[in-house]
């Protein structure tokens, strides 16, 4: 009598912890990177309602000769936003005015955890403030 070796199809069990090692160790990479690209996406949102804001001061500053103390009242006092957050919420905004209203701070405070780059700001001769490198967060 012959004994036949039978075929096997199929992984072993080797085969299938290379592949698991393999898909963890792209994981590990793709992960952090894929939350920088989300975090940057948001700060985006930030810097846009932060420009958004500093050109209404403008055309305040244009129409009243001063900047608006409020971002919300809709006398000559105040921007007339409706909210001081961002379209989605990320960031809540304060306009600081000084100097007889004649120089603002805009501070975005984000309501996320930006671990990067914190609170966000903007002054009326256009310099920018972040918790972290003002040009990585600005960028």
């Amino acid at each position: 009598m012959k004994f036949m070796a039978e075929k096997h199809s199929g992984f072993s069990l080797i085969e299938l912890m290379i592949v698991v090692v393999i898909i963890g160790i792209l994981g590990s990479v793709a992960v952090p990177s894929y939350n920088a690209y989300i975090e940057n996406g948001k700060r985006a949102e930030g810097k846009a309602f932060a420009l958004d804001i500093a050109s209404r001061q403008e055309r305040h500053f244009t129409q009243y000769s001063r900047y608006a103390s409020s971002l919300t009242a809709a006398d000559a006092s105040g921007l007339n936003m409706g909210s001081a957050s961002s379209e989605n919420g990320t960031y809540s905004a304060v306009a600081t005015v000084a100097n007889g209203n004649t120089t603002y701070l805009i501070t975005l405070t984000p309501a996320i955890i930006d671990s990067t780059c914190g609170a966000l700001t903007l002054t009326n001769t256009g310099d920018r403030g972040a918790g972290g490198s003002v040009s990585d967060c600005w960028r």
